[in-house]
């Protein structure tokens, strides 16, 4: 295995970003990557640099930060997709222990303090550690701080959701809570419009969510999208190919359930029947999955199979405008007295 394809094994296993130096580590105790080089780490950022660089946004993978590599797009399409894990006790990484994860626990900080107050990234992970809310064994988790948070806010700014973090110069702070204010209404107007699109999905056909399902998943990025045909597809109604950096190639079978009723595991069960060799499964639903299909889909000894319910696929249809349109207008905010004082 080379040291990129191993770089892409542990985040993808992580599920954040890591610093070069922690990917190296993990890579070495999982015994993905042999080397005789006396400066591994370094051969393991040039090898991901140089990824990005001869292939750009087509890479698996992106630079949120200095030192910080994270993959580029698989995650983002299907956050719950089951991971494959690396089988190994000794697997070393920037992962939060079992309390709370970074987001959680910079936030648990913040509302300690003043409203308004802000810290910065390195402080605020210092405390957080301090304070026995999140553990890990990466070297630098004060980089994974700062990533993490800018993930989360370009992805509730892209999803048109209310912002749970701020940040400016390092510096992280809560968003204030506009109750009667702009981004209230916003946030207001969004969550009822995704509402209202899953309720016209609900009163199509079975034939209809199907083929808005296809057109869903190519706008997410896969490609030989097709949809079989009805009522013969033995628990497969859309399949297609998620193309990671024109080199990982994952085939998708994708069962769509237009239900008022919660999931069972018999759906997931029969969709893992149905693949084919190498396929993962999705199930995509209007309704809600029980816990015992959720179990029954991060099963480890079976074939992956990924859960969508109807609020992720609210949330996904209205960020790629499939079946709605987002708007942008400009806001205009007049500066603090401190920054109108400034020469």
């Amino acid at each position: 295995m080379t040291a990129t394809d191993a770089a892409y094994r542990v985040l993808r296993e992580a599920g954040e970003p890591l610093h070069f130096k922690e990917i190296t580590k993990s890579i070495l105790a999982a015994g993905l990557w042999e080397t005789k080089g006396k400066t591994p780490s370094q051969t393991v950022r040039a090898s991901i640099q140089g990824d990005i660089k001869k292939k750009g946004t087509q890479s698996r993978f992106y630079q949120p930060g200095p030192g910080m590599f994270a993959l580029a797009a698989a995650p983002d399409l299907f956050p719950s997709l089951p991971k494959q894990p690396i089988r190994s006790d000794r697997l070393a990484s920037a992962r939060s222990g079992p309390h709370m994860s970074f987001l959680d626990a910079a936030e648990h900080v913040l509302k300690g303090l003043k409203d308004g107050q802000r810290l910065h990234y390195r402080d605020l992970t210092e405390s957080a550690i301090a304070d026995g809310l999140i553990q890990t064994e990466g070297k630098t988790p004060e980089a994974t701080m700062s990533a993490l948070v800018g993930i989360e806010i370009r992805r509730r700014e892209g999803r048109g959701e209310t912002q749970r973090f701020v940040r400016e110069d390092g510096m992280i702070g809560l968003a204030k809570e506009l109750r009667a204010g702009i981004n209230e209404q916003i946030h207001r107007h969004n969550v009822e419009a995704r509402e209202k699109l899953l309720k016209r999905v609900m009163a199509g056909t079975p034939d209809d969510f199907e083929r808005l399902v296809a057109e869903l998943l190519f706008a997410m990025g896969l490609k030989d999208v097709e949809k079989t045909r009805l009522g013969r597809d033995g628990g497969v109604d859309v399949r297609g190919t998620l193309v990671v950096g024109d080199v990982v190639r994952i085939r998708m079978a994708v069962q769509a359930k237009r239900w008022t009723g919660t999931v069972s595991p018999s759906t997931v069960q029969q969709l893992r029947g149905s693949l084919s060799a190498h396929e993962q499964g999705l199930v995509i639903t209007t309704s809600k999955f029980s816990a015992q299909a959720r179990r029954e889909a991060e099963r480890s000894d079976a074939s992956p199979v990924a859960l969508m319910d109807g609020e992720q696929l609210a949330v996904l249809l209205a960020e790629h405008e499939v079946g709605a349109r987002r708007r942008q207008q400009v806001l205009i905010t007049l500066e603090s007295d401190e920054q109108a004082a400034q020469p």
